[in-house]
């Protein structure tokens, strides 16, 4: 019996945090194991917010290594950039026609981007979702790991294959389901002490998997804490809270516990907490670190990788297409 396919994406905005891996990463190398997976840079959906072409292009090769610093295997799925198949974007073309101005206009992502950059309000930022869509159906995929904030798109994904397959009467396309290992997705909380880690809040706010150690250790140690606790057991500070939320991640069992028996007993050294959390951070990211810096000198190592992912997406990019366009009638005399 084949397996299930998953498609996910990226866009290559840069070195990536921590939430992103935990988030994302973590999930990916887990995939490849149990699914037919597909996993691709957007590199054509960045465009909406017009890069540097050089930012641009650095930015997609640092998403690739780090995918394969974390733990991406392209022996086990098919690793790729989008804009090196060329069926996504006459896919894109013919889905336009399945998906409706009113329903593109409603969209969270759409009305929050004519918030913030009035003076970009572009075409592919309507039609974002459609191209979202087909990078998924392109692969006529199963399963999409998405966040929440991309599950309105995902659901419109579903509108646009069944409005396919109900006006051609078939059941080509299947419509595609969310799903994350965890019953809860994960948040990584962001070092100023409130909400989560993202790059918007500020470089001293995030912890990038590529920082060096002295870098990793500054920043933790610059993070938002709270007054010592005055009552035995009392509930722990948002930030305070976000620390041991980060300490879960890399530190031993035995290593949490004694930090959460000196807050309870309210002689816990905030100090030593950020010193210890630092510590675990550094050990725990470097092997991934030094792969990172492994492979930025290897662009033929890069090239082949992408090369071979890029020829299996197009190799199932190209018989969805071919299909496809039969079903709607463009054929060749």
């Amino acid at each position: 019996m084949a397996k299930e396919i998953t498609v996910s994406g990226v866009r290559p905005t840069g070195k990536q945090h921590l939430g992103n891996y935990f988030g994302a990463v973590v999930n990916f190398v887990k995939m490849q194991e149990m699914y037919d997976s597909y996993f691709f840079v957007a590199d054509y959906h960045s465009l909406t917010t017009h890069p540097n072409p050089a930012d641009l292009h650095s930015n997609v090769k640092q998403i690739v290594i780090e995918y394969l610093a974390s733990g991406v295997d392209p022996n086990k799925c098919a690793l790729y950039l989008q804009s090196d198949v060329p069926q996504i974007p006459e896919l894109y073309l013919i889905f336009n026609m399945f998906a409706y101005l009113g329903e593109l206009e409603r969209s969270a992502t759409f009305k929050e981007k004519v918030r913030s950059q009035p003076d970009n309000v572009n075409a592919g930022l309507l039609t974002y979702p459609v191209l979202m869509g087909v990078d998924i159906i392109i692969h006529k995929a199963h399963k999409v790991p998405v966040g929440k904030d991309q599950q309105q798109h995902l659901e419109m994904t579903r509108d646009f294959v069944k409005r396919f397959n109900n006006l051609y009467k078939v059941e080509y396309f299947p419509e595609p389901q969310a799903f994350n290992f965890d019953d809860t997705l994960v948040s990584i909380p962001s070092l100023d002490g409130e909400g989560k880690m993202s790059k918007s809040k500020g470089e001293q706010t995030c912890l990038y998997l590529a920082d060096e150690p002295e870098v990793l250790r500054k920043k933790i140690m610059r993070a938002t804490t709270a007054d010592t606790p005055t009552e035995p057991n009392s509930p722990k500070p948002t930030a305070v809270q976000n620390l041991f939320d980060l300490m879960k991640l890399v530190s031993t069992p035995e290593t949490i516990k004694t930090f959460d028996d000196s807050f309870n007993n309210c002689t816990i050294r905030y100090g030593d907490l950020k010193k210890q959390l630092a510590e675990d951070m550094v050990n725990y990211l470097a092997p991934i670190r030094e792969k990172i810096k492994e492979l930025n000198s290897n662009d033929k190592l890069l090239s082949e990788i992408l090369g071979d992912g890029g020829a299996k997406a197009r190799a199932s990019a190209a018989q969805t297409l071919k299909d496809a366009r039969e079903i709607i009638g463009i054929k060749s005399f």
